[in-house]
C-alpha cells in the first residue's frame, strides 16, 4: 500500500474547517532582513480541529473510536481501554526515551498502536493511525495557505519545517494541495519532522539542526524568520536558537499563549500575524533580501 492511498484516505476524510478569531491584534517589527522562513504545521498551515473534539462527551469519542476498531475486527466495546492502553503507551515511551536522555521525546505512533492493537509492523498500522489521526484530530489548509507559499517562493526566500509530527504530515500537502513539499516551495533538507529524530518540540533539538544546516549555508541564525502558534513550543523554542519568531494568532483553537509557564512570561515574538498572508507585509518592510 502506498502513499497515494493514504492521501485519498485523508481526502475522503477530510471536509472544511475554519478558523476560529482571536482577539489580538497583528504588529511588531522584524529585526533584521529575512532569507529564510520556517513555519510549524498544525494550527498554522493546517487549521487543526483538536480542540473541538476534546469537547466532546467521552461517549461520543468512545463510539467514534468502536466504529473504527470495528472495521479492524477489534469490539467496539473495548474503546475505553484501548483509548487508556494509547495514552499509557505513549508515556511509557516518553519516560524510556527521557531516562536515555531526551528531553521532550517524540513517539512513532504507528509503533504505538503496534504495541496497544497487538498489529503486525505493516502498512495496516499505518492505516489505522492515520485513520484514528483523522477522526480526532482533522485538519484543513488554513486561508492563505497557497498564496504565502507562492509569495515566499516567488521572493527567492529559503523555506523549511520545523514540527512535531508523524508520517502522516508530509502527505498534507500533496493530499490538499495536489503538490509535494519541494514542489510547493520547501526545501527538503530544512523539513525538519520530530518523528524523524525522536525529539519534540520545544526541545531545542530541531531548531538547532536547522541553525547548522543554514550555517552550512552561511546564513546568520537572524536571517531566519520561524512562524507558529505557539508561544512555547514555536516563539520561545526558536528565539533560544536565535531565531526572528511569528506568532500566528489566526484561529483560536490552536493559540497557545502559554501565560502560565515561566519560559513565555518575558518572550515576545517580534511579530503577530492574524493572516498568514500578512506576514509577506511584514518582511516587505524588514527588505528581505535573500540574495
Amino acid at each position: 500500500m502506498n502513499d497515494e492511498h493514504l492521501i485519498s484516505i485523508i481526502r475522503e476524510r477530510s471536509s472544511l474547517l475554519e478558523p476560529i478569531p482571536t482577539k489580538l491584534e497583528s504588529g511588531g517589527v522584524l529585526r533584521a532582513p529575512v532569507r529564510a522562513v520556517f513555519f510549524d504545521v498544525y494550527g498554522t498551515l493546517f487549521v487543526s480541529g483538536s480542540g473541538d473534539i476534546e469537547i466532546l462527551e467521552n461517549s461520543v469519542q468512545d463510539e467514534r473510536l468502536g466504529a473504527l476498531l470495528t472495521k479492524y475486527g477489534i469490539p467496539p466495546e473495548d474503546a475505553v481501554s484501548v483509548r487508556e492502553r494509547y495514552f499509557t503507551r505513549i508515556r511509557e515511551v516518553h519516560e524510556e526515551r527521557k531516562l536515555a536522555g531526551v528531553d521532550y521525546p517524540e513517539v512513532v505512533i504507528e509503533k504505538i498502536w503496534e504495541d496497544v492493537l497487538g498489529l503486525s509492523a505493516s502498512e495496516r498500522s499505518r492505516v489505522f493511525a492515520l485513520e484514528y489521526e483523522l477522526l480526532f484530530n482533522p485538519v484543513w489548509p488554513m486561508p492563505g495557505l497557497e498564496t504565502i507559499l507562492q509569495a515566499l517562493k516567488s521572493r527567492g526566500l529559503i523555506m523549511g519545517l520545523v514540527s512535531n509530527a508523524q508520517f502522516f504530515t508530509p502527505l498534507l500537502f500533496k493530499a490538499f494541495l495536489e503538490r509535494d513539499i519541494d514542489e510547493v516551495g520547501f526545501t527538503r533538507e530544512l523539513v525538519l519532522y520530530s518523528y524523524l529524530y525522536g525529539y519534540a518540540k520545544p526541545s531545542s533539538f530541531l531548531f538547532e539542526r536547522a541553525r547548522s544546516i543554514l550555517d552550512t549555508h552561511g546564513f546568520a541564525p537572524e536571517e531566519a524568520l520561524y512562524v507558529g502558534n505557539d508561544m512555547l513550543n514555536d516563539v520561545y523554542a526558536a528565539a533560544r536558537s536565535g531565531f526572528q519568531t511569528v506568532l500566528f494568532a489566526g484561529d483560536a483553537r490552536s493559540l497557545r499563549m502559554r501565560e502560565e509557564d515561566p519560559r513565555c512570561r518575558e518572550v515576545k515574538p517580534d511579530v503577530t500575524v492574524l493572516d498568514l498572508k500578512q506576514i509577506s507585509d511584514f518582511l516587505e518592510a524588514s527588505g528581505d533580501n535573500p540574495d
